[in-house]
Parts: structure tokens; sequence; C-alpha cells
């Protein structure tokens, strides 16, 4: 049976299920991990949903704790002694799971050049990944990665500038990586 909380948080949530399932993707690039961080956040945001229904925008609140869900388990993770196999080393696990790839239209050119460009996007920083696949694939605006990341917008600019620089520089001029294994 449903009762009116549930009812209340569904309304309240429902609306940015797509979105924040891509930004769990987006900081993961793993299917499993990227469900159990959207999994987690949902938890989480339901023991907070007094909180919750008094925020006027809960988009940017639940990203926020998302990203802050993900960055706790990246240090947990850190502190570990023992690194075992990542699921996204396993086949079926990766960007072959990405929500529309199996589509008629998505061809095999299409998705060799995605996988060029996350490889590339493998390269980069943390930081300057994140920002990247904020703004320019997620489509957050330069203040909403602020309001998400809590960096500074002058460094949020520069990293965004550096970070595109580089896929630049990792891919060359015609989408294909640099020659240079140092890149």
């Amino acid at each position: 049976m449903v009762n009116s909380t549930d009812t209340a948080f569904e309304k309240l949530v429902r609306p940015h299920f797509e979105r924040l399932y891509r930004l769990a993707w987006r900081l993961t690039s793993q299917k499993a991990e990227a469900e159990d961080l959207f999994q987690e956040l949902l938890i989480k945001a339901y023991g907070k949903l007094d909180d919750l229904v008094r925020i006027d925008a809960p988009g940017p609140w639940l990203a926020r704790m998302m990203y802050n869900l993900f960055i706790d388990e990246r240090r947990r993770h850190a502190r570990r002694r023992l690194h075992t196999v990542n699921e996204g080393d396993l086949a079926g696990q990766g960007l072959d799971d990405l929500p529309g790839t199996d589509s008629p239209d998505w061809n095999n050119e299409r998705r060799e050049r995605i996988r060029t460009l996350h490889a590339a996007l493998l390269r980069l920083s943390d930081e300057h990944r994140l920002i990247v696949l904020l703004h320019d694939t997620e489509g957050y605006k330069l203040d909403e990665i602020h309001d998400l990341t809590g960096v500074p917008i002058g460094t949020v600019k520069s990293r965004l500038h550096r970070a595109r620089a580089r896929l630049r520089e990792i891919l060359g001029e015609n989408g294909t990586f640099s020659a240079d294994p140092s890149c």
C-alpha cells in the first residue's frame, strides 16, 4: 500500500530521474556503479523528505547530494587496501549499456567514435572530466556546476577550458588518438 509520504517523494523526485541517472552514469562511467549511486541517492533523499519538500528547486539539490555521495564513495574506495576488478572492465558493463544504444540507427561507426571519446575522457583528470561532462554533455550551466561541486566559477571556467584543450590534444585534428602515448 502506498502512503502519502511515498506519493510526495515520488512527485518531487520522479521528474528528475532521467537527468540524475545520466549524472550517475557520467560520474561513474559504469552501469552497475551508476545504478548503485542512483539507488543510494534515492534512499538518502527519502530520509530527508522534510528538507526536500521545502526546497524550491529539488533537481540541483538532488544532484549536489549525488555528487557528494559519489565523492564520499571515491574516498572510501581510495582507502581500501584490496582492489578488485572493476565491473566496467567486464563485458556488458560499459558504453554498450548506455541508454539508446540499442536503437537501429546506432551504427558501428558512431559507436566507435563514442568509444574513442570515452577513452579520451578517461585520460583526463577526474576534476577536468567531471566539469566537461557536466557542462558539455549534460548541459549544466557554469553557476550550476559551481553549486553542484562547490568549485569557484573562475576555476570551473579554467578547468572547462583546459579539459577541452586536452581533449583536442588527445583526439588530434581528425578525431583519433594522438600517436604520442604521453598525451
